[in-house]
Formats: C-alpha cells, sequence, structure tokens
C-alpha cells in the first residue's frame, strides 16, 4: 500500500536522531470507516522494533457525542503508562506536561494517539524530543498541526473497487465472489468501499450460502431505494446507511432493539451487565443479543463479556432509535444504565472506605440485573479502574440527560476511589461537574458535600486560599442543614490548611477541637478518631509529645473499635513518632510493625515506606546500625519506585551508617 510505504519513510528518523525540538509526527487522515485505526496499528506492528524504550497508547474519542478525552486525561494515561505513581501526577495540565516531556525527552518511544478531534486535543503531548513519534488517527486534516510541528499528513480514502472486491474475499469465500466479479464490483459500490460497511455486509452474505452476490445486489439496491429519504451528501451515514440496514432488518426484532438502546451507552466499552442494566433484562439474556450481535459486525468484542461499537455503528443506532423508541423509553433506558452505575460505585464504596460518608441514593427501580457486589476490598479497585471511563462518560451523559440527582451522586459515592488511586485531574472534574448539579436542583446536602472534597482536592495541590475558600463555604451550608458529617470535615480541612502554612498552633487546634466536637455530636467515630489525630499533630508541633501520644492511644482505640484497620495501622505512624521522641522505643516498634503487615495486606506501598523508614529510626535509636541500614535500604527501594526523592536521603542515610565492630548481631529482619 502507498500509505503503508508513506509511514515506513517516517521511522528511521526517530530511530536515529536526537535533539531538541518537536518529536515526529503522522497523521492518518479520513473518514469514518476507511480503516485509519486499522492501518495506525498494523503499522505500529510493523515498526515497533525501532522504539526501544516503548509505546503509549490512548484513544480521544473525538467523535463520541462530549465524551472527547481532554489533553490533561491523555497527559495523565501516558504518566502512568511511564510508569509515574499516580500520587506523582499533577492536577495542573502544564505541570503534567512538563513532567511527561522531561520522561520522554530523548526516548525512542512510539506514541500512537487514535481518534483526535483538533489539534488542541494532542498538543500538550507532543514530545519536544526528536527521538520519539506520534501517531495519529483523525477524521479531520488537522492542518494547524500540519503547519507549526512539520506534521506528515497521510489521507486515506475509501478502499479501491479492487481492494474491495479483496475483503470480500476474505469474508464471504474466493469461490462465491470470483463466481461473479461483477456483481462483487457492485457489492463494493453499493458499500461505499468502507472497509466497515463490507465486513458487516460481507459477514452476513456469508452464513447465506445460498444467496448469490447478484441477489445480494438486488436486496442491497432495494434498501438504498427505501432510504433514499434519509439521503444527504453531507450525512455521514450516506454510504454506509444501506449496508448497515440491509444486516440490521434482517436480526429478530428483540436484536435490532438491543441495537438500538445499546447506542446510548456513552462509554468506551460496555460490559453484560450494563447492557443488561440499559435494555432491562437478565445478564443471560443480555450476553445472548450482545453475541448476536457481535457475529454480525454490528458489535465488537474486545474482551470477555465486553464490547465496543463503532462510532459510525453508533449513530446509525441513535438514529434508528430516534426514529423508533419514544423519548420516555430512551430516558428510561438511559436512567436504568446511570443508576445501575451509581449503584454498584456505591457498592464499591463500601468494600473499600465502609466507614465513609452514606448517602441515601436513588431507588433501583425497574433493574432487572442486581447492582455489583463485592466480597473485598480488592475486588472493588478492580472494578473502579476497569470502569472509570465509563463512570466518567455516565457522569457526563447524567448531566447531559438533566438526571442531576445522579450527576450529583455519583461522584460523591466514587469521590474515594478517585482520591486512594490518585486519579487527580479526575477527583476534580467530577467534583466540579457534582457541585453544579447539585446546584441545579438545589440540593444543599450535595452542594456542601462537594465544597468540601474540592477543599480537600485544592488542599492537596497547594492552592491553600482556594481550599480556605472551599471549606469555609462548605461549612456554612452544612450548619444551615444540618448536615454534621460535613461540617466536621470542613472543619478539620481548614485546621490541615492552617498546618500546612505553618500554624501548629492556636488556629489549627481551635479548628479541630470544632472538628472534634462536632463529630462527637454527630456519633462519627472515624471522624473524632481523624480529629484526634490532629490534635496529636498539633502537640507535636509545640514539642509535648506525651500529650501527642496520648491523643494518638485515643484515635487508635476507636479505630479499633470500629473495625477501621487502615485508619489503625495509620494513626500508628504519628504514635510511634511521639514514643520515640519519649524514648519508648519497643512500644514504637511494635505499633509500627503491626501498621507494616496492615499496609502490605492493602497493597499501601507509600505507607509501607514510610513504616520501614520509621522502623529505620528506631533501630538507629536502639544502637542496631545493621537492621536501620537494611530497613532505610528496603525504604529507599520503595520510595525510588514511587518516584520519591525522599529515596536518596535514605540511601545516603544508609551508606553513612557505621558499624561499631564485626561481631555485632544482626535481628535477622525482625520488621521486615
Amino acid at each position: 500500500m502507498n500509505e503503508l510505504t508513506g509511514l515506513d519513510d517516517l521511522h528511521p528518523r526517530p530511530a536515529d536522531e536526537r535533539g531538541d525540538g518537536p518529536a515526529v509526527v503522522a497523521a492518518i487522515t479520513g473518514g469514518p470507516g476507511v480503516g485509519k485505526t486499522a492501518l495506525a496499528l498494523h503499522w505500529a506492528h510493523r515498526v515497533r522494533r525501532h522504539f526501544v524504550d516503548g509505546d503509549l497508547y490512548i484513544d480521544m474519542r473525538g467523535y463520541n457525542s462530549g465524551n472527547a478525552l481532554g489533553p490533561e486525561q491523555a497527559l495523565t494515561s501516558f504518566l502512568r503508562g511511564l510508569g509515574v505513581e499516580a500520587d506523582r501526577i499533577p492536577i495542573d495540565e502544564q505541570e503534567c506536561a512538563a513532567l511527561f516531556r522531561s520522561l520522554v525527552y530523548g526516548k525512542k518511544i512510539l506514541i500512537f494517539i487514535d481518534n483526535v478531534s483538533s489539534v488542541k486535543q494532542i498538543r500538550q503531548v507532543i514530545p519536544a524530543s526528536r527521538s520519539s513519534l506520534v501517531l495519529i488517527t483523525s477524521r479531520n486534516r488537522l492542518s494547524g498541526l500540519v503547519a507549526r510541528e512539520g506534521a506528515a499528513r497521510v489521507t486515506l480514502d475509501v478502499l479501491s473497487p479492487q481492494e474491495s472486491v479483496r475483503l470480500l474475499r476474505e469474508v464471504i469465500g474466493p469461490l462465491r465472489v470470483d463466481a461473479e466479479p461483477e456483481a462483487a464490483r457492485r457489492v463494493a459500490e453499493l458499500c461505499g468501499c468502507l472497509p466497515l460497511a463490507l465486513r458487516v455486509v460481507g459477514e452476513r452474505a456469508a452464513g447465506r450460502s445460498l444467496l448469490s452476490l447478484g441477489e445480494l445486489v438486488d436486496e442491497l439496491v432495494q434498501e438504498q431505494d427505501f432510504l433514499d429519504a434519509l439521503a444527504d451528501q453531507e450525512d455521514e451515514l450516506s454510504d454506509v446507511r444501506a449496508a448497515f440496514s440491509w444486516s440490521y432488518r434482517a436480526l429478530p426484532e428483540d436484536s435490532r432493539r438491543a441495537f438500538r438502546i445499546l447506542g446510548l451507552h456513552e462509554g468506551k466499552v460496555l460490559c453484560v451487565d450494563s447492557a443488561a442494566a440499559l435494555l432491562a433484562v437478565t445478564p443471560a439474556v443480555a450476553r445472548r443479543r450482545l453475541g448476536e450481535l457481535a457475529n454480525v459486525h454490528l458489535l465488537q468484542e474486545t474482551a470477555r463479556d465486553r464490547y465496543r461499537m463503532h462510532d459510525l455503528l453508533r449513530s446509525y443506532a441513535v438514529e434508528l432509535l430516534s426514529a423508533e423508541e419514544p423519548r420516555e423509553e430512551r430516558t428510561r433506558a438511559v436512567r436504568r444504565v446511570l443508576t445501575w452505575y451509581l449503584l454498584s460505585a456505591d457498592a464499591g464504596r463500601k468494600a473499600i472506605l465502609p466507614r465513609s460518608r452514606s448517602l441515601h441514593l436513588v431507588p433501583a427501580g425497574d433493574q432487572v440485573r442486581p447492582v455489583e457486589r463485592f466480597d473485598e476490598a480488592a475486588d472493588a479497585v478492580r472494578w473502579f479502574d476497569t470502569e472509570r471511563e465509563n463512570l466518567l462518560a455516565a457522569l457526563r451523559q447524567a448531566v447531559a440527560w438533566g438526571q442531576y440527582d445522579i450527576a450529583w451522586m455519583l461522584p460523591a459515592v466514587a469521590s474515594g476511589f478517585f482520591e486512594l488511586s490518585a486519579h487527580w485531574s479526575d477527583w476534580k472534574h467530577v467534583h466540579e461537574l457534582g457541585l453544579d448539579a447539585a446546584r441545579l436542583v438545589g440540593n444543599q446536602l450535595g452542594e456542601a458535600f462537594h465544597l468540601m472534597c474540592l477543599g480537600d482536592v485544592h488542599w492537596r495541590s497547594g492552592a491553600y486560599d482556594v481550599a480556605v475558600e472551599n471549606y469555609r463555604a462548605a461549612a456554612e451550608l452544612s450548619r444551615g442543614i444540618d448536615d454534621l458529617w460535613t461540617l466536621g470535615f470542613s472543619l478539620r480541612g481548614l485546621g490541615l490548611v492552617a498546618l500546612e502554612q505553618g500554624d501548629p498552633g492556636a488556629e489549627a487546634q481551635t479548628h479541630f477541637e470544632a472538628a472534634l466536637s462536632v463529630f462527637r455530636e454527630h456519633g462519627d467515630r472515624r471522624g473524632e478518631g481523624m480529629s484526634l489525630l490532629s490534635l496529636a499533630e498539633c502537640a507535636r508541633g509545640r514539642e509535648e509529645h506525651a500529650e501527642a501520644a496520648a491523643f494518638c492511644r485515643r484515635a487508635l482505640g476507636i479505630f479499633r473499635e470500629i473495625g477501621d484497620r487502615w485508619s489503625e495501622a495509620w494513626g500508628a505512624l504519628p504514635l510511634a513518632d511521639s514514643l520515640s521522641e519519649l524514648g519508648e522505643l519497643p512500644d514504637a516498634e511494635d505499633h509500627l510493625g503491626r501498621a507494616l503487615a496492615v499496609f502490605r495486606e492493602f497493597t499501601d506501598r507509600r505507607s509501607e515506606a514510610s513504616t520501614l523508614r520509621r522502623l529505620g529510626d528506631v533501630s538507629s535509636a536502639r544502637g542496631e546500625p545493621h537492621a536501620a541500614r537494611r530497613l532505610w535500604t528496603q525504604a529507599a527501594a520503595l520510595y525510588e519506585e514511587l518516584g520519591d526523592e525522599s529515596a536518596d536521603v535514605l540511601r545516603r542515610r544508609a551508606e553513612d551508617v557505621t558499624v561499631s565492630g564485626s561481631g555485632e548481631e544482626d535481628d535477622g529482619g525482625r520488621a521486615g
């Protein structure tokens, strides 16, 4: 193919050249359904060996009805792909771009960015290093990319008649196609010579062995005549509508209706259970419907029980839906799938953070498929990871369809996942949408909750003035509606900001004491424990270590009573700090050893590293240099994996340890 030759001419350049300047950029452009992604993947596999430092891929979903990804989401995805730990990824887009460019500078990386709708989507993710190559697919010409970044553009047209016939031979079989060459060429013409349409028609024809290609032509012509009223030269479906319709109308009515309604799923990939919610059927029935549609190429199975619909087919499904389903039924279907995502996310919240905020959610309604259930926190984390993009798409769909109650509740129940998994830009985005939705329906509980969470977002990112503004607004609202949970955590947030700004004294302590009082009035035991830990931090700042230890012990007692093992382990760290200052080293070591086991069970590597560092400090204070050196080295290795600068500090500390006497007995790895 000429297109492959044009692409082949590019790859020696990034493999051989280094230096400043933008990466080599190749853009494969062309209309929908012409095979841009297939060509890009084929070529990428051909040249992958030249890019020894790896490859990155993202689908920007530029033509998916308002669910296109932005540059910050692409940068976050690529940074994760490069091994950057989630909590090192900045919230700010410019900081993300700077980190990404520094990591890929001078490396030989192939970056494949699929379905780009505008240059603005991707300009930030083009490295300033000519050793990388960026491969892009788009329906647009991306003229700005050609002009400013010097992109080489390969324009992909529909297949030639000869290429179309070759594709039909592959799908239908050479004997039937070679027996009627003129009819085969006419089939190709009626499919607009688009690979997608040819495969859809060819797959159905392959299943009808007694159908001649001449008869197939007649049926397609009749279908086109039937659809003439919908024809439009500017319509992206004009060349494929007859091909799609011919396959669609041959399906049983249940499968036709399933195809139409599945067009409402805004996410990139749908699973059997979300499809069951949309269709109001059992998972077994949904699985059967999805299989039927995949068999005729109206869906693509991407993994077990997970399916994807091509953008063109989705446009066709939505067109049919608008014509054949009343608005009320469409709204009910959207409401069902959004409710399924909401209730499933809440089940995940309960598994991961059982003591987090519980809300009165919308009723399940006419759900046939029960929501997800999770036996272990790890199962819920995996579900959230798999469904993260679908949850974001569901949130945007809830806003677009005016389902504002779900739009403010969904980010509320999923907030803990986005925070713990350090999806910082998503975390901020969902609470901004949730806040807008809560305000639209006048739900002050939701408004206060999202303001408090946005306070957390800005506190973590160092935007303290904005954090204080959010916390204060949340506190004022929550007082007015007697929402003591949000009030307590908003007051505690104000104290945390005060501590970050260097005030371990009166202001921070006043906020923490106020939060403690609210939590006790509300009966929120975990909030009470967290406030006690914050008061302990104030006491340590005043070097009142006995008081700090007392606060920590009370907090740990609460966490133990409510069965919150992770919080108990977390509280053991400041307790150990205070005990070490008091010289109670065996007690400190005991608490740290138990916390370490919990963090390893929860695969919380940052907390594990922090605990190992403290254990090394305790061993050093006890005069056990061998143990201290070993523990600091273990902590350094973990910090290095996390990309934390603490690794260098701890390695130097381990190297500087002076072991007096070769006869000293090592403790044999008591903590590690």
